[in-house]
């Protein structure tokens, strides 16, 4: 399959949830209750500051939206615009923080065919380019496997605070 990336706009905000939502839907419930699935909803989504930095990238395979995820230079290491308790705007040095990956979704209909890595490739780069040496993401039980596959070693296990807690792991990379 033939993939192409660009940056995320503004106007691409509504196709982006929509891919965010079936994502969770369809490719959490090999590793979450259905409980789970469904709190997992109120720590993941899309945070717009990755988009007005221009760090947020959609993966497109014959004009359908096949995966999203960016990277960033701030604080902020999960969570949506609507989970404003895990947000943190303040600027982080490249010099001894390491560059965030954020909210990578892969549309279920696209999944083990590139889209993942494709992202993750882009987004490395970007973060090197700005100086970063590492990366952390806060990764789904669902999308460990890929980061091992890339590299990305735990880092620390989680639970997301709530009535119903869903494991998430914290996992970094060297970029060098």
């Amino acid at each position: 399959m033939n993939f192409t990336h660009r940056v995320a706009v503004e106007a691409d905000i509504p196709a982006i949830a929509a891919l965010m939502a079936r994502a969770i839907g369809a490719l959490q419930g090999d590793f979450l209750t259905p409980a789970q699935v469904e709190a997992s909803r109120a720590v993941m989504g899309l945070d717009t500051q990755l988009i007005a930095d221009g760090t947020y990238l959609l993966v497109e395979a014959d004009g359908r939206l096949a995966g999203c995820g960016g990277w960033s230079r701030r604080a902020t290491l999960y969570g949506g615009d609507h989970s404003t308790a895990l947000r943190d705007a303040a600027l982080l040095d490249p010099a001894r923080d390491a560059a965030r990956i954020r909210a990578m979704y892969t549309d279920p209909d696209f999944v083990r065919r590139g889209v993942g890595r494709l992202v993750l490739s882009v987004c490395e780069a970007a973060a090197r380019q700005a100086a970063f040496a590492r990366a952390e993401m806060m990764a789904t039980l669902a999308g460990e496997p890929l980061y091992r596959a890339c590299g990305y070693r735990p880092i620390e296990r989680i639970e997301t605070p709530g009535d119903v807690p869903v494991p998430m792991i914290r996992m970094g990379k060297d970029l060098g």
